[in-house]
């Protein structure tokens, strides 16, 4: 490899590892034993109402730097979700009870899989030396997931949205991503699910970026998509040229 791909930078959830099972099923399954009252349709309805929370929430910015108020935030801004989400199929009586222990199931490495490839496609890209990071909107909860799952250690900068208040899609996460690296944005592939947080954010901050469309959902809408981490190789040489 030449030199001029120096980075490769990956978004965490549904890239890197994947909730076991689903965060509708989670939900529910906490809920009922906190004293939901559970429907036939519930877990579409829960599915349906986090989906709509999830898009209608402000970026998870805070205008704060101290790490314990960091992590406050974080949780209020879950909690709000979490809220919307049963405000709308349902609120029950117990519901600051169940929201504290669903909270810490998602800090639990437990309630995460990694992807099959995951392990080899890090150690495999660290053997062509190259400098691997994460960007994410994840929130601090990422660094026990990483640590649980095993692989905090292939990684050389960790840069999530709460600390480095930006989000993605905005270029501001992904320069400061870069200034950890001391790279320019055209010696930097950015990896991710996401059309537009990962692949549209990156391309506008100027990095390379490739899509990770496992069900290919995505098929023909003209990006640069591979459908497993395991084929990023073949595209490496290409990404040089």
């Amino acid at each position: 490899m030449s030199s001029s791909l120096r980075v490769v930078f990956f978004d965490a959830a549904d890239t890197l590892f994947h909730v076991q099972g689903s965060v509708a099923e989670i939900y529910l399954r906490h809920a009922v034993e906190f004293g939901f009252p559970q429907k036939p349709d519930s877990l579409v309805a829960i599915k349906q109402a986090f989906s709509r929370a999830f898009c209608e929430a402000p970026p998870p910015v805070f205008a704060v730097a101290d790490p314990a108020r960091i992590k406050q935030n974080e949780r209020l801004w879950w909690f709000d979700i979490v809220h919307h989400v049963f405000y709308r199929v349902g609120m029950f009586e117990r519901f600051d009870e169940f929201f504290d222990q669903v909270f810490r199931v998602f800090e639990d490495h437990r309630s995460w899989r990694l992807f099959p490839e995951t392990a080899s496609t890090l150690t495999r890209l660290k053997a062509l030396d190259l400098e691997l990071g994460i960007i994410s909107n994840f929130d601090s909860r990422l660094f026990p997931v990483m640590r649980g799952l095993g692989i905090d250690d292939a990684f050389d900068t960790v840069t999530i949205s709460s600390l480095a208040q930006a989000a993605k899609p905005a270029p501001q996460i992904f320069q400061i991503a870069l200034e950890k690296h001391a790279v320019d944005p055209d010696e930097a592939l950015h990896i991710g699910d996401s059309l537009r947080d990962d692949m549209e954010g990156a391309t506008k901050a100027g990095l390379h970026a490739v899509l990770l469309d496992r069900d290919g959902k995505h098929h023909g809408a003209g990006v640069l998509a591979i459908k497993s981490l395991e084929e990023l190789f073949p595209l490496l040489d290409r990404l040089e040229k």
